[in-house]
Formats: structure tokens, sequence, C-alpha cells
């Protein structure tokens, strides 16, 4: 379980590292090098709007890779979706500016950014359902919370490459080549990442699927068909992590070096010192569900994200590096409450032969409801006016309690108590 757990973890850190270090580089210089005819304001939402496109496409990757997962195994899976997103990710590096090739800058970075998302749509349902089908029942929220810790990572790794390039670099060189380096970096992750991966054993469910002849002949269709309603549910109630998480480090990062003047070195700081926090947290919170379940964690995130919104943009005007943080740590960790649990919880929803499709599809979908529109949404509402952005908070409050409500309608999934072992063998002859 350690090595499954650790090349998961590894591989989906790898992963969002070439997710995270586009939305950092979006928030601080993609408009300008890729948008320079319009304003400030439109620059910032066009580079936000390719931002967006690795959502939308992550739910086509869920489908594409759910399919390669039911059908011929999660461990295809893990391999595809991270050569693909590394890929794609080295070649944003290299797409030159609009100032060199015009219009066509813009659309490669578009076409890019849409191949990340879709690697990114496959790798968390086969780096989940690794961990969480090897695990026995009463720790399985613990061992499927190591691929939740891989974002934290992740992000870390790309925002402290960009924390260093700016803090070495002048304003010039970051804009002409330091902001490159990160994506360029993503090929020897991606290839460490490939080879730690490669002596993954297949999970014991897939294999029993496999020899039984049940497989899934068209796990999309099943999952339509059969468990429409669960996808539906499972995507609103994840909507809120996805949108608390992209306002502290997307919109948060934007706001605060373009509106408010603080440096993007101490903006980004103060998320990383965050987000570090919530990694730590992840596998305590995971505990916690396997004691007392996943849904009554599910709604406490939910119930703390709804209360948090308001003080967390008031803690943000302030520009006070301090008190930016525990805005960011508070948001993080509500955060945190439900998505340290859900690499279990969504697996469990589902039945083994469209797992793969079925818990990837709801979990990327929330994505694009969650997290593709917030950045531009928030930076919309924040347009104008001196006071704090409360229609940013008006507006993540709302996303809360229509997650709230959804996760009030799913069931409790953990395990039965396992029996006494001492009742186990008496229970045996019979």
């Amino acid at each position: 379980m350690v090595r499954l757990a650790t090349a998961s973890l590894v591989g989906t850190a790898i992963e969002f590292f070439d997710f995270f270090v586009y939305g950092t580089a979006a928030a601080l210089v993609l408009g300008p090098l890729f948008f320079p005819t319009f304003s400030p304001l439109a620059g910032t939402l066009a580079a936000f709007g390719t931002f967006a496109i690795g959502f939308v496409a992550r739910p086509l990757g869920s489908v594409l890779f759910g399919h390669v997962g039911d059908r011929y195994g999660r461990r295809p899976v893990l391999f595809a979706s991270l050569l693909l997103t590394g890929c794609a990710t080295v070649a944003v590096g290299c797409v030159p500016t609009y100032e060199t090739i015009g219009i066509a800058a813009p659309l490669l970075l578009l076409t890019l950014r849409f191949l990340q998302g879709l690697g990114l749509g496959g790798e968390w349902g086969g780096a989940v359902l690794l961990t969480a089908e090897h695990a026995p029942a009463n720790r399985r929220a613990l061992w499927a919370s190591f691929p939740q810790i891989g974002p934290a990572v992740g992000f870390l790794l790309a925002n402290g490459v960009m924390l260093a390039l700016t803090a070495g670099l002048s304003d010039a060189e970051f804009r002409s080549w330091g902001w490159r380096v990160p994506f360029w970096a993503a090929g020897v992750l991606a290839a460490a990442g490939l080879l730690l991966r490669s002596s993954l054993a297949e999970t014991p469910q897939f294999e029993e699927l496999s020899a039984s002849g049940r497989r899934a002949s068209a796990p999309l269709t099943e999952i339509v068909r059969d468990h429409w309603r669960l996808v539906l549910l499972t995507a609103g109630a994840l909507a809120v992590g996805y949108a608390v998480f992209y306002t502290v480090s997307t919109w948060a990062l934007a706001y605060g070096t373009e509106r408010l003047g603080v440096s993007s070195t101490v903006m980004l700081t103060c998320v990383m010192a965050a987000v570090a926090v919530k990694g730590a947290a992840t596998p305590f919170v995971a505990l916690l569900a396997d004691r007392w379940g996943r849904r009554p964690l599910c709604l406490a995130g939910c119930a703390a994200s709804a209360l948090w919104m308001f003080p967390m943009v008031a803690l943000l005007h302030t520009a006070e590096p301090l008190l930016m943080f525990l805005g960011f740590l508070g948001s993080l960790l509500a955060f945190i409450t439900m998505f340290a649990v859900i690499a279990a919880y969504l697996p469990e929803l589902y039945e083994p032969r469209v797992r793969c499709t079925g818990a990837a599809v709801g979990y990327n979908l929330a994505g694009v409801l969650g997290g593709a529109l917030t950045p531009i949404v928030a930076t919309t509402l924040s347009d104008g006016g001196s006071g704090p952005p409360w229609g940013v908070a008006a507006y993540l409050t709302v996303v809360a309690l229509i997650s709230l409500g959804c996760f009030a309608l799913l069931p409790e999934t953990l395990p039965e108590t396992l029996p006494d072992p001492s009742e186990a063998a008496e229970a045996a002859p019979a």
C-alpha cells in the first residue's frame, strides 16, 4: 500500500504541477504576452478564459480515459494520462508570443491547454482507484487520500519555481523567458513519473471483473442511463471545493498583484503557505472519515466554506501578508475537509464495472462548474470600486450552499465495522 500510494501521489503531483503552473502564469504574465491588444482587465479575463478551457476538457478526458479504465484496466490510464499532460505542458513553454506569430499564439495556447485538461481528466480516476481498490475497507479513506495530497505538492512545486523565478529575475527577464522554465521542467518530471508507475499492479477488483466477464462494454452509456442523477449530485456537491481552491490559488493572486499592489512574491508566499498546511492536514482528515463517515465531513466542509467566504475576502482586502494567509488558510481547511474524503467517497458511490468513468466524470464536471468559471466570475465581480469585493464572497457563499444541498442528498458509504477477530473465528464453523 505504501508503494502504491506513493506512486499515485507522485504521479498526481506531477500532473497537477503541469495544470497549476498554467494557472499561475495566467494570473501573472500570459495576458500581456498573448493578448497585448486587450486592456489589462480584458487581457486577464482572456488568459483566464484559456485557463478555463482546461476544465472544459477534463470531463471529456474522464469519458475517454474512464472508458479505458473500465474496459482495459486502471493501470493503462495512469501511463496515457501522464504522458499526454506532460507533452502538452512542455509544448506550452515553447509557444511563441503574440508579438512573434500573432493570433496563432493564443490559438496554440488554447489547444495545448485543452490537451492538458484532457490528460488530467483521466489522471484522477486512475490514481484514486489504484489506491482505493487495493486498500483495506477500514482504512480506505486514508490510503485513497494520498492522491489528494498530490495537488498540494504539485501546486507548491509549480509556485515554488515561479516564486524563485520572480524573485531572482528582473521583470523583463521573467516576461521574456523566465515564465517558460516551469513548463520545460514538466518533461523531466513526467519521465520520472512514468518510470515510477512502470511496476504497478492492476487492482484486484478490476481483475475480478475481467475474469468473470462482467466488464462494462459501454461505461458511459450505463452511467447516463442508470447513474445520471448521481453524477449530477456529485458534480454539484464538489463544485464548491473547486470554486474555493481556484479563488485562492488563481483569482486572489491576480487581484492581490493588480488591484492591491502587493508583490507577486508576497502573494505566492501567502498562498503557498496555506496550501502546504492544507496538504499536511489531508491524511488526518481522511482518518476522521474512516472513523465517522464520509458524508458528515463533506457537510461540515460545505458549511464552513459558506461561513468563511466573507471573512476571507475581508482579510484579503487588507493586503497584510499574515491576514491574507489566515484568510486563505481558513478557506483551504474547509476545502480539504471535503476533498480529503471524496477519493474514497466517490468510488464507493459507483458500482465497480463503471466506477472509473462515473467517479471521474462527476469529479471533473464539478471542475467545470466550480473551477473554470470562478476566476472569470470573480474577476468581473471585483472590477471597479475601492472596497472589498463582496460580490465575490456572495457568489462563493451561494455555491457553497448549493453544494451543501447536493451533499445532503447523497448517501453515506462508510463500510460496516469489521467483526472482532474472535467473533469471526467462532462463526467460522457455521
